[in-house]
């Protein structure tokens, strides 16, 4: 079975433009789940920075075509290098992203690693540097996105968490606290915005922060999973078959929009049923 051989759903096609003006940024934005969530939120009307690593002619090729989506829309697109688990690198690509768009609206906390490994055989490297990523990085990007925002009195934060966060895995002790942890620093940071909006004369809805938990999707990551294995996970998912990384977008984008300001410090699963 191949994961990605699934009904695509092009989520470029138009939409009605519940995100018009707004400014998103996406990090780990130019692959995978990511990469959809870039293109809905072009494809609702945002302005889309999407944030990488490495491969930077890749990113460019990504954002260029983004722009496409974007400029029916009457916005634009960028690409921004940077290590997420760096804190000065978190800081940065967010003024970045101000500076270049002129404002930010919608931070979509996405990039993520993993490093697989017993705990008997998990290293001291293995541990720090999943969660610097994962957990750290998203906590640097939304206090620096934050500042702003609440400033602004305005704002959507969404962190990508895992199943694995809520059920647990053998060999990922590591993945699995980076993306739990997610839970607690998003409903955290949830109440600290709205308290600080309504400290600053500011509705207290204005700026919301959820959290959003895929299970099994299918990415060019799954693909790699040996088709016995594929096979396994996915006969113990109620709905039997992956994800599709539209079908995580989809919930982001729904939680971005001005329409969804009484929802927040809420962990939305996507996953077929697998945390039943």
């Amino acid at each position: 079975m191949d994961v990605l051989d699934v009904q695509h759903v092009d989520a470029r096609a138009p939409h009605a433009d519940k995100l018009a003006g707004r400014v998103a940024f996406v990090t780990g934005g130019t692959r995978g789940i990511g990469a959809a969530i870039a293109r809905s939120l072009a494809g609702q009307g945002a302005s889309v920075a999407v944030g990488y690593s490495r491969n930077a002619e890749a990113a460019q090729r990504f954002a260029a075509d983004l722009g496409q989506t974007c400029q029916q829309h009457g916005a634009s697109a960028s690409a921004h290098q940077g290590n997420v688990g760096a804190s000065v690198d978190c800081r940065r690509t967010i003024a970045e992203v101000i500076e270049t768009h002129g404002r930010l609206d919608i931070l979509v906390n996405n990039a993520g690693i993993t490093s697989d490994k017993t705990v008997a055989t998990m290293t001291d490297e293995d541990w720090y540097s999943v969660l610097a990523v994962n957990l750290s990085g998203a906590f640097f990007l939304s206090q620096a996105a934050l500042s702003h925002m609440v400033e602004r009195g305005t704002g959507r934060i969404v962190n990508l968490s895992s199943v694995v966060g809520e059920t647990g895995n053998i060999g990922q002790a590591n993945y699995a606290a980076s993306k739990s942890g997610l839970f607690g620093l998003t409903k955290t940071l949830a109440k600290e915005a709205a308290f600080q909006l309504a400290k600053s004369g500011k509705p207290s809805d204005g700026i919301t922060v959820n959290t959003v938990t895929p299970g099994l999707v299918a990415t060019e990551m799954t693909a790699a999973i040996p088709e016995k294995v594929l096979n396994k996970l996915t006969s113990q998912i109620p709905a039997r078959r992956a994800g599709r990384p539209e079908e995580i977008a989809r919930v982001v984008h729904f939680l971005a929009a001005d329409a969804s300001s009484y929802i927040t410090g809420q962990v939305w699963s996507v996953n077929g049923g697998m945390d039943m």
